[in-house]
């Protein structure tokens, strides 16, 4: 049965993976440290892990196999995911799997390299966008199908 797991830390996406959760009826599961307010949506829960590192991260790992989405930005959870088989994607849409998330990981460990070396590369990121919310949607509903079609 299809899971839809959100890596709800700093998602800013929430919110439109609840509605396509509903629109198909899949369990979606909101995992992190705290600071979420409970939903009263039967589809979602919401689940609240001790504080740690990483301890969200391994809830969904542990979980997350073959028929499941899982919707994070950490890369490194991302390739965990992909591993056992789930369909994984960012919070702007882009989609991870096993053709790219080693890609994906050695670029995130090259940037946090360049960081570290220079303290003044600190930048964040471009700010989420209308558009990287439309391409997120667009995304998690062919992946949604996907999933459900493949055994969900």
């Amino acid at each position: 049965m299809t899971r839809l797991f959100i890596d709800a830390d700093a998602c800013p996406v929430k919110q439109e993976a609840e509605r396509v959760a509903t629109r198909h009826k899949v369990k979606m599961y909101l995992v992190a440290n705290g600071g979420l307010r409970p939903s009263q949506n039967p589809f979602v829960e919401v689940v609240v892990v001790p504080d740690g590192p990483d301890v969200a991260d391994m809830w969904i790992a542990d979980r997350a196999g073959p028929g499941d989405v899982v919707v994070t930005g950490d890369i490194p959870l991302a390739a965990r995911c992909v591993e056992t088989g789930a369909r994984v994607l960012k919070h702007n849409g882009e989609r991870l799997d096993a053709r790219n998330v080693g890609q994906a990981l050695a670029t995130r460990d090259l940037m946090t390299d360049l960081r570290a070396a220079d303290p003044f590369r600190q930048g964040g990121g471009k700010a989420f966008s209308k558009a990287d919310r439309s391409r997120f949607l667009d995304a998690l509903e062919r992946e949604m199908r996907g999933a459900l079609k493949d055994g969900g």
